[in-house]
């Protein structure tokens, strides 16, 4: 077993939280949120690592995919708000981090680190996650909790109808969860079972985002029944559904599908009949979608729609909305594609849990991409995509199995 190098792993720990989007939202820790946004330009030349080896899988795919996603709703956008093309351009920003298919893996390509270095970077990112949400309840003052703030803004501390919450981006602390239930499964340890069990409480009690709970129980119960067999697959994906019931009984997660005043319900439904009748009958709009206002206009759509209207609080109406029913089905054959990849080329010849747990991610994108648009951190879909490739090419290269080191 070839051992872990320390400064690969140094250099994942201080990359990854980038690549994977962790401050790409958190405008309270300003450096670091700027730093977030122009990271997918900044590390671009990553990518040119990328043509000194055999063509990737899935590469043409994400091209094709983020060009469509770039250029057509700029377009759109010309007809249906009168702004140029290039505005219309700034508004597809939040796509850039689909680049870091290419950048990560030029990264992964230079530094050559092994499945044990890659398993290690995730669960040490994990754990800083976890160790973070603990030292904030701890320590942060409840002065510190934001109660009013701008539609459409997410402060790190905020206290609303759910309590405090801290808001704290779990990439990496969810692919944690699911690495350390796939290791119970295959080997049921205490240890493993209990990792799962601290870090869903953490999730619940201190974060509260029912779309992230309903997503990891949603595939928590999915990889109970597929992931064992026999009498003992009906033992443990039914104890995971006896759980998730009782999980749904609990305070603020009962209230998951509320539609009363106090949850925005209202407010949701207005923006999708005001998106509705924005499309119209019109096939062309349906079909390839009507762009958005850019942020560096001088309007917005909420003063456009004299509503508080946002993309994201529709969600897959949203994204027809804005790309249309094209690139809807781009963003889900996004997601697919990986899962299939890993599927079909990985996982037959590598047994891992890591690469289980990061297929089991791109699942739980899916299941809560109805509460949480894909299209607000594409960069998670790309670091995973990129890391099946870079196995791929190992693989391919080395033309011997690789056996997983944890």
């Amino acid at each position: 077993m070839t051992p872990s190098r320390p400064g690969v792993i140094l250099i994942l720990l201080t990359a990854l939280p980038m690549f994977g989007q962790i401050f790409h939202y958190m405008k309270d820790l300003m450096p670091l949120w700027t730093l977030s946004k122009a990271f997918p330009i900044l590390s671009l030349p990553l990518a040119l690592v990328v043509f000194r080896h055999p063509m990737p899988p899935m590469a043409r795919q994400v091209m094709l995919s983020f060009l469509w996603l770039m250029i057509v709703p700029s377009f759109a956008g010309i007809f249906s708000f009168e702004q140029n093309f290039f505005t219309g351009l700034a508004a597809e920003v939040k796509l850039l981090p689909m680049l870091y298919f290419f950048s990560f893996l030029g990264l992964l390509l230079l530094l050559r680190p092994t499945l044990r270095e890659l398993t290690t970077g995730f669960l040490l990112c994990a754990l800083l996650t976890f160790a973070s949400l603990v030292i904030f309840w701890a320590v942060i003052p409840q002065s510190w909790y934001v109660e009013h703030y701008p539609a459409g803004g997410g402060p790190l501390f905020s206290a609303d109808n759910r309590g405090n919450r801290i808001r704290m981006p779990m990439f990496f602390g969810t692919i944690g969860i699911f690495y350390y239930y796939r290791r119970f499964l295959r080997a049921p340890h205490l240890g493993s079972l209990l990792a799962v069990v601290v870090g869903i409480t953490l999730t619940m009690v201190l974060v509260k985002a029912r779309s992230q709970m309903f997503g990891v129980i949603a595939v928590v119960v999915f990889t109970s029944f597929f992931a064992t067999r026999g009498a003992l697959r009906y033992v443990i994906s039914g104890g995971a559904v006896a759980a998730a019931v009782g999980l749904f009984s609990f305070g603020y997660l009962g209230s998951m599908f509320d539609t009363g005043a106090g949850t925005g319900f209202d407010l949701r439904w207005e923006t999708v009949v005001k998106a509705s009748s924005f499309l119209g009958i019109s096939p062309t709009r349906w079909l390839f979608g009507v762009g958005t206002i850019s942020p560096t206009s001088t309007d917005s759509l909420s003063a456009y729609f004299d509503h508080f209207f946002f993309l994201a609080d529709i969600t897959w109406l949203g994204v027809v909305f804005e790309f249309g029913l094209i690139g809807a089905l781009l963003f889900v054959f996004y997601e697919l594609r990986g899962l299939l990849f890993y599927q079909r080329a990985l996982r037959p010849r590598i047994e891992s849990d890591f690469l289980g747990s990061l297929k089991d991610y791109l699942l739980y994108v899916l299941v809560i991409s109805n509460l949480y648009p894909p299209t607000l951190t594409p960069g998670e879909t790309a670091v995973i995509l990129a890391i099946f490739a870079y196995v791929w090419l190992w693989l391919q290269q080395s033309g011997a199995e690789w056996r997983e080191a944890t």
